[in-house]
């Protein structure tokens, strides 16, 4: 299964720009695995004092944003098992802002948010395996709107790929 098989139909517009930032030919279980190791090299290359800066006095530090990516990765995971188990219930959204106070990111070093993260992304690739096309291709609610499960997991790495790029541009 490729990005370009996930339909404007099974998400949200908002996340658009997301899934815009995957390759149309990205095979989702490749791309989680070359994300992991991605991810992994492109934090470790931060330099500690980048590490808890920010660009502006209301903005979040570098280890806050990972913080964020991997708390997004687990809504985002739970999100698509629920979906993939055919469970119809609808999610509600969350706010993300609530979740960095008590995260205490800036109290851990890189390597356990690395380590965290590490866990967190083979755990949702042996997801991703575990599960079949069908139950990729179900659809829920969640935040009032349509969304299926192969639709949230490569939004996952569009997330990803977003932050990235704000760390990048903002923050180095």
């Amino acid at each position: 299964m490729t990005r370009k098989d996930v339909k404007p139909s099974e998400y949200n517009q908002f996340y658009s720009g997301y899934l815009n930032m995957i390759p149309a030919e990205t095979n989702l279980i490749m791309g989680f695995q070359d994300n992991l190791h991605a991810i992994q090299t492109f934090f470790n290359a931060i330099p500690q004092e980048k590490l808890e800066y920010k660009y502006d006095v209301d903005k979040w530090t570098v280890k806050e944003v990972f913080q964020h990516m991997i708390d997004c990765e687990r809504v985002f995971q739970f999100r698509c098992f629920h979906i993939a188990r055919h469970d119809k219930t609808p999610l509600p959204g969350f706010e993300e802002n609530d979740y960095i106070a008590p995260s205490k990111a800036n109290t851990k070093s890189i390597e356990t948010l690395i380590g965290e993260f590490t866990i967190l992304h083979k755990g949702f690739i042996a997801l991703l395996q575990s599960v079949s096309i069908e139950d990729l291709m179900q659809i829920s609610l969640v935040n009032g709107a349509p969304v299926s499960a192969r639709a949230l997991a490569f939004i996952t790495l569009g997330h990803y790929k977003h932050h990235v790029n704000i760390i990048k541009q903002r923050y180095l």
